[in-house]
């Protein structure tokens, strides 16, 4: 079990492998999303098809609803929904953070009030690691406090304190329950925010705890891309070459780009499944809004050439109906096709760092097989790479 890194160094773009009980994934990678133990409107079969590999699932969410004991009783995550690919449980730390309203935080751990389920919850780092167990992922993540864009280098500098302090507790706890040879991976999270010297203090800290993984957390929650891409490039150097790199909660085929060239292994994010539910394709020229009259007639597929059934089997102008009809279906395909879209980059991506590019090669290959990504997508910006924009 554990990570194979087969090419590439400390810094820049990188080849692995990470072997689970459940199999393997290929590194880079992109995950997606499934809080509930489903991907929203998607059978597993369909995730597998896709090209996913990982999944990333919710201990908070699934801790109240239907409840971590449930899960184990059905026989892990794995069985109760029926997917059978290595399976990666964020811990509630990022609810610590879209949760502001409903949590109550200290250095003993964090409560949250009752939500829409009424049941009110409370994790420390023992709890975190506790519920993950039960729930049976392949690869748990530590609590940590993880804080808004913008926030007071104060409250940054708390929460990069309490998340090291939970973080040791976590890395003492995963080794008193037996560590990797359990078969359940534990990983670290560098937090930090926009400061570049709570970054290292707390990378230098988590890269000495006997993690088998280190994320980069609290990225994606605000700031603005080119602040993301400063934070990931002085971070990733003080990270063991040997151990593999995740950055949490990033989606845009941009930004994942990006990452990889700065030596970043996994990813995961809501966006392409949220953004096909809300009608927004992704395309190599940026993004369709296929609600746009512009798409009526338009009897050509999403993208030529995909192999998804949206783009496989549909036109533009029936999945425009179905957008108008609000019929599930449109949002159902949509979903697929966002997916397949970047698991192909994902897989572009590997091979070609496989063969050895550089990373002034992938970024000119990038420009012109991606053109319409790279400038960030803003609605209010009528620059930004939208198709089919109403003027």
């Amino acid at each position: 079990m554990g990570f194979s890194l087969l090419r590439g160094e400390r810094t820049g773009p990188r080849r692995g492998s990470y072997q689970t009980p459940h199999g393997s994934f290929e590194t880079p990678c992109f995950a997606p999303v499934g809080t509930l133990a489903s991907v929203k409107g998607l059978l597993p079969s369909q995730v597998r098809e896709a090209g996913a590999e990982l999944i990333l699932a919710n201990t908070y969410h699934l801790a109240l609803r239907p409840g971590e004991e449930v899960v184990r009783a059905a026989g892990g995550l794995h069985d109760f929904m029926r997917w059978d690919g290595p399976i990666l449980t964020d811990s509630g730390g990022f609810q610590v953070f879209s949760l502001e309203g409903l949590r109550r935080v200290d250095d003993s751990g964090v409560y949250f009030a009752g939500s829409q389920s009424g049941k009110a919850l409370f994790l420390d780092p023992k709890e975190a690691l506790r519920i993950q167990r039960d729930l049976g992922s392949d690869i748990a993540m530590v609590l940590d406090e993880c804080p808004p864009a913008g926030a007071p280098r104060k409250q940054v500098q708390e929460a990069t304190r309490r998340t090291l302090l939970w973080a040791k507790e976590a890395a003492r706890v995963h080794q008193q329950w037996g560590g990797l040879a359990r078969g359940q991976a534990v990983f670290g999270i560098v937090q930090g925010g926009l400061f570049a010297d709570l970054r290292r203090e707390c990378a230098e800290a988590i890269r000495e705890l006997p993690f088998d993984g280190i994320a980069i957390g609290g990225v994606s929650v605000g700031e603005p891309k080119p602040e993301m891409y400063r934070v990931v490039e002085e971070t990733v150097p003080l990270l063991p070459a040997e151990r593999i790199r995740y950055l949490m909660g990033i989606g845009d085929p941009d930004d994942l780009f990006e990452a990889v060239l700065r030596g970043i292994d996994m990813f995961d994010c809501v966006s392409p499944t949220r953004h096909g539910r809300n009608n927004l394709l992704y395309v190599p020229e940026g993004r369709i809004k296929i609600r746009n009259a512009i798409y009526k007639k338009d009897l050509r597929p999403i993208q030529e050439g995909c192999p998804c059934p949206c783009c496989r089997d549909f036109s533009r102008a029936y999945l425009r109906h179905l957008a108008l009809a609000k019929e599930i279906l449109g949002g159902i395909l949509q979903s697929l096709h966002n997916l397949t879209f970047l698991e192909i980059l994902m897989r572009e991506l590997r091979e070609r760092i496989q063969e050895g590019w550089t990373p002034t090669a992938l970024r000119e290959w990038f420009r012109l097989h991606y053109p319409g990504w790279g400038r960030g997508f803003d609605p209010q910006n009528p620059e930004s790479p939208i198709l089919g924009r109403s003027r």
